[in-house]
């Protein structure tokens, strides 16, 4: 199925759960044996960004009527006292992921990225430093955004610089796989990338999902995604 235009298609929070099912169910028959394949959460707080209007709700605590203690006052020893404001600033935002272990130890991820990890500066820090902390540990990585917005950022752009890497630029829509390497001569370790460059209106590629230094495993995207579509109803 080719892909759909995101950046003029609602109901994204649909298709990456079913996604997600489908590209488990696509990977974890072709594990080779002591690999286990699993969804989780890894948490990310997104904390709107000071030059953008933030997702705020405010609530003054006034006193109750009849209440004549003062502000702050307690009547027990164990009430709090009231704050002058209450504010929610904080989203806990738990992204699914795969995440694929061995022995124990995370061997690779891959996530797919969501509006929300890109639509502020604060997100998107967030979610560069979590995408980054992956290969930092050794572990390898596949990332696939579908969305073109915001235009002219890119997380493999934006990876591609924090770890110094000269390539030519990388817009969203976009399948990259990441493989942590031996240890390098000048320090470091290398880091092997697959680009895969995506365009709404056409198929989407098989791509590896490394999971160990030559040892990786083809993900269909296109078969699953098909599958995901069919099931949100966007076919």
């Amino acid at each position: 199925m080719p892909l759909h235009d995101w950046s003029e298609l609602s109901g994204w929070e649909g298709v990456h759960d079913i996604w997600i099912v489908e590209l488990l169910r696509w990977i974890k028959p072709r594990l080779p044996v002591d690999y286990r394949a699993y969804v989780g959460s890894s948490p990310a707080l997104a904390i709107g960004a000071g030059a953008e209007r933030p997702d705020v709700a405010v609530r003054e605590c006034r006193p109750e009527p009849g209440d004549t203690r003062p502000s702050g006052s307690l009547s027990e020893a164990t009430d709090e006292p009231a704050p002058d404001v209450e504010v929610a600033t904080l989203t806990l935002d738990p992204q699914t992921a795969i995440y694929v272990s061995v022995h124990g130890r995370l061997a690779a991820a891959l996530e797919l990225i969501s509006p929300r990890n890109k639509d502020r500066a604060s997100g998107r820090g967030a979610y560069l430093a979590r995408y980054l902390s992956y290969l930092q540990e050794g572990a390898h990585l596949l990332l696939v955004d579908v969305h073109p917005r915001p235009r002219g950022f890119s997380f493999a752009d934006a990876l591609a610089e924090e770890l110094q890497i000269q390539q030519p630029p990388c817009p969203a829509p976009l399948a990259n796989s990441y493989r942590v390497g031996e240890p390098a001569p000048e320090g470091g370790r290398f880091v092997a990338i697959w680009r895969h460059a995506l365009a709404a209106g056409q198929p989407l590629p098989t791509v590896p999902l490394p999971l160990a230094v030559g040892l990786s495993i083809p993900v269909n995207l296109e078969e699953t995604y098909r599958r995901a579509a069919a099931d949100a109803y966007l076919t």
